[in-house]
């Protein structure tokens, strides 16, 4: 029986790391960029990537709500604007999980797809475009209105039709489908 066991052991272990040479091996092979404790890999696309960060589940729940997930693993090409969890807990109390009500469906994806701009702008464009409009830079999203883009050294912001900013806190997350750029607070058209 001990034998059995040593023998059992010995095999899970191996199939431990054959799975972790594989993980490493497809990393090494593409160019993934580490997104709430997760490798967001290239070859997939904005929602295959986006429900393996937990610094995003608050994001993926509002997407499935408003029944966007279809569209944003389809061709695109998309960049996405992607508020954290905490950005989301920046909210008043409440007006989350007031949103995810199917009753707010149409609210929620008029929010969603103003986080979302049809092409692929990754930040070297995306500073080309600031750098050209003398500091700032205004892009229309899927959802029809602007967002302006703007930067402070070397950090990159977006500006919502409110007149608050959010700081892109991690740039060129790049998907099959597009491209995702994590920031910390939620835009509002």
């Amino acid at each position: 029986m001990n034998k059995r066991k040593t023998i059992t052991f010995a095999a899970i272990a191996l199939l431990s790391i054959t799975f972790s040479n594989q993980v490493a091996a497809q990393s090494m092979k593409e160019k993934t960029v580490m997104v709430g404790g997760a490798a967001m890999y290239p070859s997939k696309n904005i929602i295959e990537n986006a429900v393996n960060s937990k610094d995003h589940t608050t994001l993926v729940a509002a997407v499935k709500a408003a029944g966007l997930v279809e569209t944003l693993s389809g061709k695109g090409p998309f960049t996405v604007l992607a508020p954290t969890n905490e950005a989301f807990n920046k909210l008043p109390k409440g007006t989350v999980e007031n949103l995810l009500k199917p009753e707010n469906k149409e609210t929620l994806t008029k929010i969603l797809t103003y986080h979302v701009l049809s092409g692929r702008f990754d930040a070297k464009k995306i500073w080309a475009a600031v750098k050209a409009g003398n500091g700032k830079a205004m892009m229309k999203t899927v959802e029809g209105e602007d967002v302006t883009f703007w930067t402070k050294g070397n950090t990159l912001y977006v500006r919502d039709a409110k007149g608050m900013d959010a700081k892109v806190t991690i740039a060129d997350v790049n998907q099959s489908n597009g491209v995702i750029h994590v920031i910390d607070t939620v835009l509002m058209p």
